[in-house]
């Protein structure tokens, strides 16, 4: 498998993965040692993608004019979406989770460099930067290498220089909790609620329901049913079969009805 505006020693592509002529996806000085593309993804014009060990997941977006870069690995989960001009610098590390939103004009930094460290300045540093699942950066935010707990939030225009704790909603600069006044990204939701709701979906998504199975728990699932997808509401997982109701479903859920990440068998 090639594509001409990859650069890279070791490339896996996934199936119905548009990435636009324009991108370049290539190593800090050269090839990349790595490049992971999952399916279903789409990658758009004038994108940047300068690094050595790359990974994104299936079913994800990165928008028009986006810079990623750096020397050490950048891995992103499945069903991420960039906006456009967002910069996602990696090198101190990077690590994005599955189901995260990095809104337009955001910028992701793990170092901060440029002073002259001879004439004493102060500011030299790499750091990882590691956010979790569900996390959301709403837009135009600017983030120093933090932790980023699972399902936290950042509203636009914040700057975040601290760590952000699990379901908090953050705004501000420098940016501050600020779910003791307006809650929390998530409410709880119970399983029986939730079942409903993908059942409806399903339904709504007029797609054949042969195909396709909702339920309850892992005990559910028949694994050797390749004509089935099943989709496990306990822990947003599905059995990934890459049929066409199954891709079309996924893509009738995404962004904001509700994301599901490949079983783990």
């Amino acid at each position: 498998m090639t594509q001409s505006n990859i650069q890279t020693d070791e490339l896996i592509l996934g199936t119905n993965t548009i990435i636009h002529p324009s991108a370049i996806i290539r190593g800090v000085n050269g090839n990349a040692k790595k490049i992971q593309i999952g399916d279903n993804c789409y990658i758009g014009q004038n994108v940047q993608i300068i690094c050595d060990d790359f990974s994104i997941g299936d079913y994800s977006k990165i928008q028009h004019n986006t810079n990623v870069h750096g020397y050490l690995p950048c891995h992103i989960g499945h069903n991420a979406w960039i906006g456009q001009y967002t910069i996602i610098d990696s090198i101190g590390g990077t690590s994005i989770g599955n189901n995260c939103g990095i809104g337009a004009h955001s910028q992701i930094w793990s170092h901060i460099k440029f002073g002259d460290t001879l004439e004493g300045c102060r500011f030299l540093s790499e750091k990882p930067m590691v956010i979790g699942n569900d996390v959301w950066f709403v837009g135009h935010c600017i983030v120093s290498p933090i932790t980023a707990q699972d399902k936290s939030m950042a509203m636009v225009g914040s700057v975040i220089t601290k760590d952000m704790n699990y379901n908090e909603i953050y705004a501000g600069s420098p940016a501050k909790s600020i779910s003791d006044k307006i809650g929390f990204q998530f409410n709880e939701v119970n399983l029986d609620e939730k079942i409903d709701k993908m059942k409806q979906y399903l339904i709504e998504s007029n797609l054949n329901q042969n195909h396709i199975k909702i339920v309850a728990d892992v005990s559910e699932i028949d694994f050797e049913n390749n004509a089935i997808s099943f989709f496990n509401i306990s822990n947003r997982t599905y059995t990934k079969r890459g049929n066409e109701d199954e891709q079309n479903f996924m893509k009738f859920l995404l962004p904001a009805k509700a994301k599901f990440t490949p079983i783990s068998i």
